[in-house]
């Protein structure tokens, strides 16, 4: 046989074999949306995200944001993925209502959608929450009364009135210190758009209103920043009662002088992992049960409810409280 017959008989041999192989599948691609980019807590989210992917077999995993906390900017983002045809959306929404028809075209167009922070989203399949959003926020006002003395002026600050978990911890810190007859709320629902130099300014000016003011209950993970800055700068560490969301090393320093008395969080980076574990189970038909081991500290026993849409929420119990004594334990 001559040697370009050997050649064709080693090629048709080839092709019969590769004819006898399955294709192999491509990787499901997940992108996770966040409410703004550059923002620590969403640095901190997509090392979950960057490490989910990296875990697991099948899936591209990667998270994208705005660079300003903006809701038309982010349905902007979604809109570009939908046209991209990707597998998954998972969000953190900056205004969840906003994000209602966007999200329904996706789930048309048969791309899966996992939320976070957005327990009253209709158009979604699995909204994955932390923790119940009113017991966390009862939570802040009930150290806030206790360094209080359960009396006095006290203020509430969110990322903004669209941001609907801020706004179920302000309700369910005023729900709690309702019940102490001594405590008068001001001014609550201050918006800082996470911006830590507006909360500054906000707090410089509630201040200058309520000159005896001694609570705030902070919102957006950066907003005790800016208040602690106001704090300190007015000398009023000792005299204040400043607790909120926050990141160990972000709030540390004003943890250390007194102008921050307390923060709580849930890891980033765990809901990263978290909502990409929910995203691949809805892609793969993998039933998600009440009371599962989602395998992630805060997540071992899920509570898996009805959403207000077709879709479920699963709640974890994954809040952190740091203060000036332990938040050297936390990397972040």
């Amino acid at each position: 046989m001559g040697h370009s017959k050997l050649l064709l008989a080693g090629v048709s041999a080839l092709a019969m074999v590769c004819i006898g192989l399955p294709a192999a599948a491509a990787d499901k691609e997940i992108v996770t949306v966040v409410k703004v980019t550059g923002e620590n807590w969403f640095t901190r989210m997509a090392e979950g995200v960057d490490k989910y992917g990296a875990d697991t077999d099948g899936i591209t995993a990667r998270q994208v944001g705005p660079a300003k906390a903006d809701a038309a900017q982010q349905t902007a983002i979604i809109q570009d993925l939908i046209a991209q045809d990707v597998d998954a959306i998972t969000i953190v929404p900056m205004d969840p209502s906003a994000l209602e028809g966007v999200l329904r075209r996706a789930m048309k167009r048969g791309i899966v959608i996992t939320t976070h922070e957005a327990d009253n989203l209709q158009n979604t399949q699995v909204d994955m929450e932390a923790f119940d959003n009113h017991e966390f926020g009862a939570h802040f006002a009930e150290q806030i009364v206790e360094c209080m003395g359960e009396e006095g002026q006290w203020t509430s600050f969110v990322g903004s009135l669209g941001s609907l978990t801020h706004v179920q911890w302000a309700d369910g810190g005023e729900e709690y210190a309702a019940k102490f007859p001594g405590m008068e709320l001001v001014s609550p629902k201050n918006e800082s758009f996470n911006d830590a130099n507006r909360a500054y300014e906000i707090a410089k000016e509630i201040l200058r209103t309520y000159p005896d003011i001694k609570g705030f209950q902070g919102g957006s993970a950066i907003d005790v920043i800016g208040i602690g800055r106001a704090v300190e700068e007015a000398g009023l560490e000792d005299r204040t009662c400043v607790i909120g969301l926050g990141l160990p090393k972000d709030t540390g320093p004003y943890l250390e002088t007194g102008a921050v008395d307390s923060i709580a969080f849930w890891d980033p980076l765990d809901a990263g992992y978290v909502m990409n574990i929910l995203t691949k189970m809805t892609v793969t038909g993998e039933e998600i049960k009440d009371g599962m081991d989602l395998g992630v500290q805060g997540y071992n026993n899920v509570k898996v409810s009805a959403g207000p849409g077709e879709g479920i929420i699963v709640r974890g119990q994954a809040w952190v409280d740091v203060d000036a004594a332990n938040y050297k334990e936390y990397p972040f």
